[in-house]
């Protein structure tokens, strides 16, 4: 635990120099120029105060007041807007001190200067905390899941507080030395009304980009003129001890003491398997354990979910696998760890089973234990494992079927496959879309999304590329997208020659629903019918198609839908 704290703080110390600060360095700076020496101590009090309860907390109380997460960032944008009109006119800063002044009659006067610099950089820091966009790692990633899932603990707290105090340590830095150079160069205090008017203007058009998304576009272009820049930062989070406190902090049922091994041929010696922790949900087959009903088998763990187009891509050698092997001793166990909250239907998962034929037994891993247990990351996801119990294998993602299958072979005597490797098509692809708020990335700035709330979206007319768009009245929740009225349109720029996209059709419907289609303008629709929630072809061109296109989705109401993935 006081190793998670201490990376933690290193963490937050260096994210100072990743390009997440560069949208809200005038703001960080701001606070040399103006305000009482408190100013800055109040910038970190209320920056590591407010980043600390919204990075646990904020989830919780967006999903029991019904107030929209948009609307508390909107709020601290407008606060850090109020401060830069402050340094741009220092008259509607007095009357706001005043305010205060009479606000705060409890305080000694003679202090009141001082006390109204740190009160309005609390207010400053609070700003910041609200909407920080840190580059965060594994350790601050595994405590917002926490705070999703509601499992705040006192050592999620201690870890949170010491990352934010880790960034505003540098920020405390940068305000006192402006301070100080400000205090040794005789010109810069001649000009110091103008220099902090120049910071005020800065600040208000921050805060107008901040409102507008501009930010972050702004570290997209960063990251691709400087692909280097703050990419090693935090590296030193990403190892075993730090992997192995982070299991235990997120699921202290099941820790897991030695980290998983990746795309190694047969790697000796092997890890222990976990088991199935109980899990009584399964298809074809009774529930099984690998301690006593798989004892002596070679065993093949594949986490898959139906609508990953990834896991649905292996299925075939899964079956050739299971078919040739299975009688010499080989079993296959599919763990279903679901993306979406449909996908936690068991009859929803009979269905998949069915439809891709897949035979052997499969385990609903609806709360992600198994998932925890085994470190996983990935969907699809393979874990071999030998007679021994022990974990001797590992291949995440698509390709390796002949590795793969020479592993298989290998741990049940067989001789291995004098064949080359299966060739993947390696044409760059637009990278899986998620369209419910929690994932979503892919929205324009002229679309930007409201949260939980029917909303008209006006027509966008020219989209940048794997960019997406709503057209109509929609409601935008934390998975996927609802359609509110008949003819809502969702738009796509993509390269791929196929597009798959997960929807799920009206509750309660009581007849099957078709959606129509366009590609790249055509003046003629086509439709495909909704039947169940699934994963639906919506674009299937030849290879040779294979390109920069454009699709326009137009929904009846009712229609929800959650992620677009794409193939050749």
């Amino acid at each position: 635990m006081i190793l998670l704290i201490l990376f933690a703080f290193l963490a937050g110390f260096v994210t100072i120099l990743s390009p997440c600060i560069l949208p809200i360095l005038p703001i960080v700076l701001s606070g040399s120029l103006s305000g009482g020496k408190s100013r800055p101590l109040g910038v970190v009090a209320g920056f590591v105060g407010s980043f600390t309860f919204f990075t646990l907390f904020l989830s919780i109380i967006v999903r029991n007041t019904g107030i929209p997460a948009d609307f508390m960032r909107n709020l601290a944008i407008v606060l850090i807007f109020i401060f830069g009109i402050f340094l741009i006119f220092p008259q509607a800063q007095a009357i706001f001190e005043k305010i205060i002044s009479k606000l705060s009659s409890l305080q000694p006067k003679t202090n009141q200067t001082n006390q109204n610099g740190f009160f309005g950089g609390i207010l400053v820091g609070a700003s910041l905390g609200l909407i920080w966009a840190p580059c965060v790692g594994p350790i601050l990633a595994s405590i917002i899941t926490l705070s999703i899932t509601a499992q705040v603990t006192l050592n999620a707290v201690l870890i949170t507080f010491a990352y934010s105090i880790g960034t505003a340590i540098p920020m405390l830095i940068i305000t006192y030395s402006g301070r100080k150079l400000f205090e040794k160069i005789p010109w810069l205090l001649e000009h110091t009304t103008q220099i902090q008017q120049t910071f005020g203007v800065l600040m208000v058009f921050t805060a107008i980009g901040l409102f507008m998304n501009v930010d972050i576009k702004f570290q997209q272009y960063i990251l691709e003129k400087f692909p280097n820049y703050g990419s090693n930062l935090t590296k030193f989070e990403d190892n075993s001890e730090i992997q192995k406190q982070l299991n235990l902090l997120t699921d202290p049922q099941n820790p897991v003491s030695e980290p998983k091994k990746t795309d190694q041929l047969l790697f000796e010696p092997g890890i222990n398997a976990p088991g199935f922790q109980n899990e009584t949900s399964w298809i074809n087959s009774q529930p099984l354990t690998l301690e006593t009903d798989l004892k002596g088998k070679v065993v093949l763990i594949d986490f898959w979910t139906y609508t990953c187009i990834n896991c649905v891509r292996t299925f075939p050698y899964l079956k050739d696998w299971y078919q040739k092997y299975h009688d010499l001793g080989f079993e296959i166990v599919g763990v279903h760890s679901p993306e979406f909250e449909f996908e936690k239907k068991y009859d929803n998962v009979v269905m998949a089973s069915k439809q891709y034929e897949l035979l052997y037994p499969i385990v609903q891993d609806n709360d992600f234990k198994i998932w925890r247990a085994y470190e996983n990351r990935y969907w699809p996801a393979h874990y071999l494992i030998d007679k021994n119990g022990d974990i001797r294998y590992t291949h995440f993602g698509e390709g390796k079927y002949i590795e793969t299958e020479n592993a298989i072979r290998t741990l049940l005597n067989e001789a291995p496959l004098d064949q080359p490797e299966i060739e993947i098509n390696g044409r760059k692809l637009t990278p899986e879309i998620y369209l419910g708020y929690d994932r979503a990335a892919n929205y324009t700035s002229e679309n930007a999304i409201k949260l939980d709330t029917s909303v008209t979206y006006p027509a966008v007319e020219k989209l940048p590329n794997d960019a997406v768009a709503l057209e109509g009245t929609w409601t935008v929740g934390p998975e996927s997208i609802t359609a509110d009225t008949d003819g809502a349109k969702l738009k796509l720029n993509f390269l791929a020659a196929k597009v798959f996209l997960v929807l799920h059709p009206p509750e309660n419907q009581v007849s099957p629903v078709s959606v129509n289609i366009r590609i790249d303008g055509q003046d003629t629709e086509k439709s495909f019918v909704l039947e169940e929630p699934n994963k639906y072809d919506i674009v299937s061109l030849e290879s040779s198609e294979y390109g920069r296109h454009s699709v326009e989705l137009i929904f009846p109401k009712g229609v929800s839908a959650f992620a677009f993935t794409f193939g050749i």
